[in-house]
């Protein structure tokens, strides 16, 4: 049955809606002075009143307290509880009542609060699409943050002067900067979805590390058939599509003979490809589901979250064969890590090696904003500049010295080892806020060690994956006000449409007979549109990066 009109309500709503919200500002706009500046819509700062001093610590002499939200990960605990916080607030005097929520919540969140008129102060980890920010920077919810760099914030403006890369990054259409950048240059975000396979239970089938993507199947298999957990509930495989670092899009390349990622956005050639709506990737996604119907994906592949994810790899009896993440050691513990081993890149059907490049960014956006009714915005300014010393920004990725980290005999900041029974990840979680900060790669060499992890892992991507990168990763894109408007009319039906479908062909089946009408909802939810201005958007940027070659 045809679904296209699903699909096609959603994006007509808010045609509607948006052209009744223009319909507003226009009515909102000729009731006000063409002249007011963005300074005009933000509450009168109180910084001075308050005791603002030029620089150190304390920020003010007068104690201060602030409202925050944004999102954390669901393994953290709540950021009033993090000794590094806590640090912040008696050193500075400034207080943050931190209403940070998990990143599923916020998500769901964030804009009925922006919409609202209970704003917070700031937003850390503010999870704002480029979309976004432009939607709240037009009607003066977020601050022009640059507005305050030449009298407030020394590191940022440091930062931004020596790598105009970053400041290009963060920089909107109109020229201002409304949120700030979280930067970790080691190389490593680009292949996050690592394969760990139990190599004890490998011996006990009589099987090699698998090669091949037919060799992981019959694997699979054969862990399913012969049970060598002994507890009769074996898992062979399990994941979870559009985490950071769980996804089988690996899978979906080697069969399908074209890289994927959490987007399904790929570059090849300089070309935007939209990989979920290609043959290819629809070949991927058969034989998935083919592998779901013979019992070797955990069901609950499609609606675990992340905190119930890991406690498969550490439940009481061994019973996960082959899982997507990071790392073992944060997934199984310390105890069983020994019992998994990195598989390599597979071989495809037509023997080809793919390794899917992610658009994970070395350079994010949106790792805080501020918004107008923030009452102390010089002070704020000076406290988050704070964060972008490079020692601070270490201590925001990782935790505080003497907790995490502590100074080595060449006075570089290097990982305290980690408790028994406690992975470094689990303890990052519990103690670093993570947030606005920038540790580049030049201060990977002068101010912080790569923590052992993060340097085995650097290892790992150079031997196992940089190799076989079947696709280029979407660079750093800036795009206009016009295009930003489109995408949010755009993408978020699109992925809707992508995940939902996703998860119902893998475990029901039925890709045959349903694409030709998914295809139909993909094209009228605006998925060429869509396309368009991603492309526009990369010939702009390789544009101006031939030019300056």
């Amino acid at each position: 049955m045809h679904t296209a009109s699903h699909y096609t309500s959603p994006l007509s709503r808010r045609c509607v809606l948006r052209a009744g919200l223009y319909g507003a500002i226009a009515l909102s706009l000729a009731a006000c002075s063409s002249k007011k500046t963005d300074a005009d819509y933000r509450v009168p700062d109180e910084s001075a009143s308050m005791g603002l001093t030029a620089s150190g610590n304390p920020i003010v002499t007068t104690p201060i307290t602030i409202t925050a939200t944004g999102s954390r990960s669901a393994l953290s605990v709540p950021y009033d509880q993090m000794s590094l916080t806590q640090q912040w607030a008696a050193e500075t005097n400034v207080n943050v009542n931190w209403g940070i929520l998990t990143e599923d919540v916020y998500a769901e969140k964030k804009n009925l609060l922006l919409a609202s008129g209970d704003l917070p102060d700031i937003l850390w980890n503010t999870g704002l699409t480029d979309a976004e920010v432009a939607t709240y920077s037009n009607n003066h919810t977020l601050v022009p943050l640059d507005d305050f760099f030449a009298d407030n914030c020394p590191n940022i403006s440091a930062l931004l002067e020596a790598r105009p890369d970053i400041r290009s990054a963060i920089t909107s259409d109109d020229g201002h900067i409304y949120t700030l950048p979280s930067v970790e240059e080691l190389g490593l975000v680009q292949f996050p979805n690592f394969l760990y396979i139990n190599t004890d239970w490998l011996a006990a089938v009589g099987r090699q590390m698998p090669t091949t993507i037919d060799e992981l199947h019959q694997t699979l298999l054969a862990f399913k058939d012969k049970d060598p957990s002994g507890t009769g509930k074996i898992l062979p495989l399990s994941f979870v599509p559009g985490s950071f670092c769980a996804n089988p899009w690996d899978i979906v390349a080697a069969y399908g003979g074209q890289a994927d990622n959490n987007e399904h956005r790929i570059v090849i050639d300089r070309k935007a490809v939209f990989t979920a709506a290609t043959e290819p990737w629809k070949e991927g996604v058969k034989q998935l589901s083919t592998w779901y119907s013979e019992g070797l994906i955990d069901t609950e592949s499609f609606s675990q979250d992340d905190t119930a994810y890991l406690a498969k790899g550490k439940t009481e009896k061994e019973s996960l064969a082959a899982f997507y993440w990071w790392e073992a050691t944060e997934f199984v513990g310390e105890d069983r890590e020994a019992h998994y081993e990195l598989c390599p890149v597979l071989a495809g059907a037509d023997g080809t090696r793919r390794a899917s490049v992610s658009n994970n960014q070395e350079i994010s956006r949106g790792a805080f904003a501020m918004t107008r009714t923030c009452r102390y915005q010089a002070a704020v300014m000076r406290w988050v500049d704070m964060m972008y010393d490079p020692v601070m920004s270490a201590q925001n990725n990782w935790g505080p010295i003497g907790v995490t980290l502590q100074y080595n005999e060449d006075g570089i900041l290097d990982q305290i080892p980690v408790a028994e029974g406690e992975s470094a990840g689990e303890r990052r979680q519990k103690v670093a806020p993570g947030g606005p900060k920038a540790i580049t790669a030049d201060d990977f060499v002068t101010v912080v060690l790569p923590e052992p992890r993060a340097a085995l892992r650097q290892e790992q991507v150079t031997s196992h994956y940089a190799q076989w990168a079947a696709n280029d990763p979407f660079p750093p894109l800036t795009f206009t006000n016009a295009e930003l408007d489109d995408l949010t009319l755009i993408e978020a039906d699109v992925s809707t449409l992508v995940k939902q479908k996703f998860a119902a062909w893998v475990a029901k089946g039925g890709i045959d007979a349903e694409w030709d009408d998914y295809l139909d909802d993909l094209k009228s939810t605006g998925l060429d549109r869509l396309m368009e201005i991603y492309q526009a958007a990369l010939d702009r940027y390789y544009k101006e990066l031939d030019q300056s070659s």
